[in-house]
């Protein structure tokens, strides 16, 4: 077995095996009546239903990172060393997670505090209010996300390259896209794999390149992956995955909510406002992702294949393509070809192999 598989097939088990036990982890705390006890115990401290919820969110969440730390130290800290794939040292990746954790109670408190206004005060309907709040605060995010998230974990500085940069705004002006400025980032610091990626929308929207593809990569290669970003634009791909995204959430919410609401009863539970079931909406939600991973990455491969056929007609450097896709898959322990029945289900880009039979075909 190459190092590529064997990477990929440890990667694959871990992600799995996470995935079944945070599942039942999950269950377990409500099925055994934990999930009562801790909100008995944020109940002694307040009688605001809020300061509740915001108690008994912090104790499961913090309960819930500490029991899953060996499984999480293991898959992205043990693995990525054991195949030398990362360049943080313990506590720099201890650090990383830390601040992400502090990061996401910053963004994911004001989430849980709608969540809970309208789950209380529309009950059954719910879903449906909270679901325009999760459209507006996605668009919000996504804009903030460049220039307001991203400097918190990376050094972002804009491209020192003046002929790069020159050749990736010349790009941009014949796909019709307006970029100010190009950036890079010390993905380095935490990783030797390489990666770009465009971010942002609006007036943030803003091209980054990671310092290990600029180290390694010759400038033909670079743009044919800058203009691989710039299909997604061209395409319309951010627009197309927003109103997927936004009328899958809508489909989503209200078959948690109908499913929440049904399935009270087997819990033990009578009110849908009682924050010791909410655990079950999560568990509902598992399982509804697990349906709805294929198809989403089926439109995501799609996609890929579409932005690669831009990138051929952009730049007209089939081989200077087809080499940085190789070169970035084998830098980046890439499977070359997976089981077709993974890359079906778990893959949101195709396999290296189909995506050069595909390029060369064009």
């Amino acid at each position: 077995m190459t190092k590529n598989k064997q990477y990929n097939r440890i990667k694959l088990v871990l992600s799995i095996a996470s995935s079944i036990f945070s599942f039942l982890l999950l269950s377990a705390f409500v099925i055994s009546g934990y999930s009562e006890k801790l909100l008995s115990f944020a109940s002694a401290y307040s009688d605001s239903g809020y300061l509740q919820f915001i108690i008994y969110v912090a104790i499961a969440g913090i309960a819930s990172s500490i029991i899953s730390f060996p499984l999480s130290y293991y898959s992205s800290f043990h693995i990525e060393h054991k195949f030398d794939l990362s360049n943080q040292t313990f506590f720099a990746w201890m650090k990383e997670n830390l601040k992400g954790a502090a990061v996401g109670s910053v963004i994911g408190l004001p989430i849980l505090m709608v969540f809970y206004y309208f789950i209380t005060e529309f009950t059954e309907t719910w879903w449906l209010p909270f679901a325009i709040a999760m459209f507006l605060f996605s668009v919000v995010l996504a804009q903030i996300v460049p220039v307001v998230i991203l400097p918190l974990f990376y050094k972002v500085t804009p491209l020192e390259d003046e002929e790069l940069t020159a050749r990736i705004k010349a790009l941009a002006d014949k796909s019709g896209l307006r970029i100010k400025n190009v950036y890079k980032f010390d993905m380095s610091k935490n990783t030797k794999k390489a990666n770009a990626a465009f971010t942002g929308l609006g007036k943030t929207k803003r091209i980054i390149l990671g310092d290990t593809l600029l180290e390694d990569y010759t400038p033909d290669e670079i743009e044919t992956v800058i203009a691989h970003e710039m299909g997604h634009y061209a395409k319309k791909h951010i627009v197309k995955n927003l109103i997927f995204g936004t009328l899958s959430s809508f489909l989503t919410l209200w078959l948690i909510a109908e499913l929440y609401r049904i399935s009270l009863p087997w819990f033990g539970f009578e009110s849908i406002t009682n924050i010791a079931a909410f655990p079950i909406l999560s568990i509902w939600a598992m399982l509804i992702g697990i349906i709805q991973t294929p198809l989403s990455n089926y439109l995501s491969r799609k996609y890929e294949y579409e932005a690669d056929n831009y990138a051929i007609k952009m730049t007209n450097k089939k081989e200077a393509f087809i080499s940085t896709l190789t070169r970035l898959n084998e830098q980046n322990l890439g499977d070359e070809e997976p089981h077709p029945l993974v890359e079906w289900y778990s893959y949101s880009h195709p396999s290296i192999k189909k995506r050069i039979a595909y390029i060369e075909s064009l």
